[in-house]
């Protein structure tokens, strides 16, 4: 019963945080209300359906939870409007409107590659390490991907702030955790915690994985 709980909270808040996400992005790449909606949906389900197709769950588990896909859009629709409501400003304030996405993004992909990594204990699939934190990653930088690639852009994963090792990180820690400690709430804050530190310090200090930077010659 705890267990269904926690995966119930991690799931209602890695979908408002990927959807605030998402829907910020779309907004910057100026597009209209129902592009904001898709968008700000497909980063906030899109990880746990790709996960889902890759373990045999069909249809994935989203359509069975219509709420989770209700509370998406509408959390992507109360972010058009307030940012239509104030688009004056939204110029002004695209400093600080960054910092508020990458805390959403942060938190989003926290929750959701906490929850990717479990959904391998309760499909029976934990005995394989490699798998379960897999699970963990797709989980939770599915929807970024698409979302990135809806909005003309290079997938963040691969360009910015150790996205992708930041999650995998989290997901091996949490994995790990579960097997040690009885419960998911110890290994979940602890997981969670890590992945949000990281993907915060990273913003901040321009934490990026090397490069080759090519002359344009």
């Amino acid at each position: 019963m705890i267990q269904e709980i926690i995966l119930l909270i991690l799931e209602i808040i890695g979908t408002i945080a990927f959807a605030v996400s998402g829907a910020f992005v779309a907004i910057k790449a100026k597009l209209d209300i129902f592009g904001v909606v898709f968008v700000g949906c497909i980063t906030a389900v899109g990880g746990g359906i790709t996960r889902d197709l890759l373990i045999g769950v069909t249809p994935p588990a989203i359509f069975s939870n219509l709420y989770i896909l209700l509370v998406a859009v509408l959390t992507s629709a109360a972010v058009f409007i307030i940012a239509y409501i104030h688009r004056r400003k939204f110029d002004a304030l695209r400093e600080k409107i960054e910092h508020v996405n990458n805390f959403f993004d942060a938190l989003g992909l926290a929750a959701f590659s906490v929850m990717g990594t479990e959904i391998a204990f309760v499909n029976g699939l934990a005995d394989n390490a490699v798998l379960s934190i897999l699970l963990g990653l797709l989980t939770g930088v599915g929807g970024g991907v698409f979302r990135d690639i809806l909005t003309d852009a290079t997938p963040y994963i691969f360009k910015k702030h150790v996205y992708a090792l930041a999650s995998i990180g989290g997901a091996a820690l949490y994995y790990g955790l579960r097997l040690c400690v009885e419960g998911t709430l110890i290994a979940s804050i602890a997981a969670m915690l890590l992945i949000i530190l990281v993907r915060m310090l990273a913003a901040k200090y321009r934490w990026s994985l090397p490069k080759v930077h090519l002359d344009d010659e």
